[in-house]
């Protein structure tokens, strides 16, 4: 995957202010505060940086978190991980893996299909309807 990179200025010229801070400067969302936490449309979401598919609508789940939350990635190579150590916790950070936008975490929480929770900032995706 080719990776994009771009100037703070720039990332901050095409995101609102926060997305920005959630996906560029590694910030969280409020709970329950996401446009795409109870959204139910059949599609892709995409990376809100760079437009890379993420996540598939059928594999989103109800989680009762406050955020969406995926069982697993489109593909493998959509997105990359890494451990986060901040704030006394040890995490798995996900990150797209074209541009390195903080998307949120995943714990070994989730459903039976994969038992993986991402948990995903909604202000991180942008959503394409299935046609």
């Amino acid at each position: 995957m080719t990776k994009i990179t771009k100037s703070d200025k720039e990332w901050q010229e095409q995101l609102s202010p926060e997305a920005y801070y959630v996906a560029r400067q590694h910030g969280t969302e409020a709970a329950f505060s996401g446009e795409y936490a109870n959204y139910k449309a059949d599609g892709v979401y995409t990376c809100i940086c760079c437009g890379t598919p993420l996540f598939d609508s059928t594999t989103k789940f109800d989680s009762g978190t406050g955020w969406p939350s995926y069982d697993s990635p489109i593909s493998p190579e959509s997105i990359t991980e890494k451990r986060d150590m901040a704030h006394g916790m040890i995490r798995v950070e996900v990150l797209c893996a074209a541009c390195d936008a903080h998307l949120g975490h995943v714990f070994p929480d989730g459903p039976k299909t994969t038992g993986l929770r991402y948990c995903i900032n909604s202000v991180c995706l942008d959503f394409k309807p299935r046609t």
